[in-house]
């Protein structure tokens, strides 16, 4: 199996990065609405699972072929090569969606491309029973959309946001992967200070650690595809090698997150040291008013309360004012607050440079980016 084509999902708003991440770890790609789509070797499901901070999940894509009718979806299903990927030990339940297309029974699709998958893979193993199915997993994914079925297999398993350091969380913890995304859609440089002035349970902080010294967020935990025998564990050792080699250990950060709630920063403290990074960021419990800085040129990057409940909005409000207040007098910080208030360039007291929106799950929010003074050019 020479090219492979892989597919990156990404959540709304977030292709442009994912597909940036594609490119930066050599790979040509094409984006559309939730995915990046690129073709290379085994080798790239490793990395990808390994390197990428934005993207969901990594799957492979078997096929892709339009399908108005159950025969057609089974016929065609079957005409792939799927013993090039499942071999006769693994477990291959099927999941499946569809959207706008005539095939609309989502469970219907999945039984048919499960008996379509077995009828290819008795041909291909000469097996005329049943399969036991007790070897690594390769989950299948049926995907309609207008009438056209791709056929997928999960290289990720468990969800890319799973970095696997997170040892407790708050009521509403934001996505490891739109954590990372917040920071890279800033110019934030290692050298210089960031702040999370609402971290709970360190997440923001967390990921511009691992950002700052380019630590692989995958570097901690396991993947579907570490079992699959035509990957193979000497590409996994060579694929974490790479991430240990670029790995820049020795590269000193300031990076500070603060809650009014003492209980998370304790959470926040125990999670950077369940990765590893405890002693590299300051958890420390403090309002945000309360907030100054001495140092030139860092960066605020947070997820503040959005005030979703009628009875939190005034607190809230209070908050985003609270926060202008604090912020006003530190021209050279660049601040970056996402929210779904509406109202919040009011409150906090100043327009937005940018806006950018973002969904934080299923709430749209925006991006608010106040840009500061820049550093003089050295």
């Amino acid at each position: 199996m020479n090219k492979i084509t892989l597919i990156a999902t990404a959540a709304m708003g977030l292709e442009a990065l994912v597909a940036r991440e594609v490119r930066s770890l050599g790979y040509e790609c094409e984006v559309d609405n939730g995915k990046v789509t690129f073709q290379a070797d085994a080798d790239a499901i490793c990395r990808a699972n390994l390197w990428l901070r934005t993207a969901d999940r990594i799957k492979v894509k078997v096929g892709e072929f339009k399908a108005t009718t159950f025969d057609e979806l089974f016929e065609k299903t079957k005409a792939l090569n799927w013993g090039d990927y499942i071999p006769e030990n693994a477990e291959f339940p099927v999941i499946g969606k569809s959207v706008k297309s005539q095939l609309f029974s989502v469970s219907d699709c999945q039984g048919i491309v499960k008996k379509a998958v077995v009828e290819k893979l008795r041909h291909t193993y000469k097996r005329s029973t049943w399969f036991e199915e007790t070897g690594p997993l390769y989950r299948i994914e049926v995907s309609l959309l207008k009438d056209i079925a791709t056929l997928t297999i999960d290289a990720s398993g468990v969800g890319l946001h799973k970095r696997g350091y997170r040892v407790g969380q708050g009521e509403a913890p934001l996505k490891e992967t739109l954590a990372a995304s917040l920071i890279m859609l800033t110019n934030w440089r290692p050298d210089q200070p960031f702040v999370d002035p609402f971290c709970g349970s360190g997440t923001i902080a967390i990921e511009a650690a691992l950002i700052g010294q380019n630590i692989a967020p995958g570097f901690n935990r396991e993947f579907a595809s570490d079992r699959w025998e035509w990957i193979g564990k000497e590409r996994w050792n060579r694929a974490r090698q790479e991430v240990e080699d670029l790995a820049n250990y020795d590269q000193p950060l300031h990076i500070i997150g603060s809650d009014i709630d003492h209980r998370m920063v304790q959470v926040a403290q125990d999670n950077a040291d369940e990765v590893g990074l405890g002693d590299l960021i300051t958890f420390k419990q403090m309002q945000v008013k309360d907030f100054t800085a001495k140092e030139e040129y860092g960066y605020v990057v947070t997820n503040p309360p959005y005030g979703e409940r009628l009875s939190e909005k005034p607190l809230v409000e209070k908050l985003y004012t609270d926060m202008g207040r604090a912020f006003q007098e530190l021209d050279t910080w660049s601040v970056y607050v996402l929210t779904s208030h509406e109202q919040f360039e009011t409150f906090y007291g100043k327009p937005a440079s940018k806006k950018r929106k973002l969904f934080n799950g299923f709430i749209r929010t925006d991006y608010y980016q106040y840009f500061g003074k820049r550093p003089p050019k050295e």
